[in-house]
């Protein structure tokens, strides 16, 4: 069975094509200064006609959302509710909804139509989620106080949670790493999570954001790298 897995962050695009569990291919394009308008779009269409697909899995990481309880049922004011948070053009992005059961809780998300409707030209099977649910879904939550953090190119997602409760979500657009470390502590202040007593939790990109890292080691006192990307490695497609 040929599955293409897509992840879609801020200013990139990141591909698996997996064969019967064994990743046969991964790839990771940017935008920069220098790239051309429609460059994703254009990297998009090559991976779609690479070869034929039997599956396609679709992970957004653009942080257009909104968390809500599991069970709102609103859906009509999905946009509004995202709008709170970012600006949102209802004619060019399509309202998506993922459902976290393990913590109860649900991402109303958009998504661009424009690639929305070139995955879904291939007619085969296609699933759409929220990086911050499967982010969430992959997280084993033990202590009290935690802070998880899923390290991107130029972006980052964290979870705050306190005794399985989830406290705050986050999906952050930086192009410093210390703007990452000044958004994480500046949480802690707000939501009076002490750094002794909070236990952190580092995934994905680690070492493209080591100074991040050690940065956030000089603070905290608890601080664990879960799972550092490698080629054909990446946490939140694997």
């Amino acid at each position: 069975m040929n599955v293409l897995n897509l992840l879609f962050t801020k200013d990139g695009l990141i591909y698996q094509i997996v064969k019967n569990k064994s990743v046969l291919e991964e790839k990771s394009y940017f935008v920069d200064e220098e790239t051309p308008e429609n460059f994703i779009t254009g990297k998009l269409e090559e991976v779609l006609i690479k070869q034929r697909f039997d599956e396609v899995f679709v992970i957004s990481a653009f942080n257009h959302f909104t968390l809500m309880p599991e069970g709102f049922s609103e859906h009509d004011a999905g946009f509004d509710l995202i709008a709170f948070n970012a600006p949102v053009n209802e004619e060019k992005e399509e309202l998506m909804l993922s459902v976290n059961k393990k913590f109860k809780i649900q991402f109303y998300y958009t998504f661009p139509k424009e690639f929305y409707q070139k995955i879904k030209e291939l007619a085969i099977p296609v699933h759409f989620n929220f990086s911050g649910e499967k982010f969430l879904n992959s997280i084993n939550n033990k202590n009290n106080k935690e802070i998880h953090i899923n390290l991107y190119h130029n972006q980052c997602e964290f979870f705050a949670i306190d005794n399985k409760k989830i406290i705050l979500y986050n999906n952050l657009d930086v192009n410093s790493e210390v703007d990452f470390l000044y958004f994480v502590m500046f949480t802690l202040s707000k939501i009076g999570f002490g750094i002794n007593e909070t236990n952190f939790y580092a995934y994905g990109e680690t070492t493209e954001n080591e100074t991040f890292i050690s940065e956030l080691q000089k603070f905290v006192k608890n601080l664990k790298i879960v799972f550092d990307n490698i080629p054909n490695k990446n946490f939140i497609l694997n």
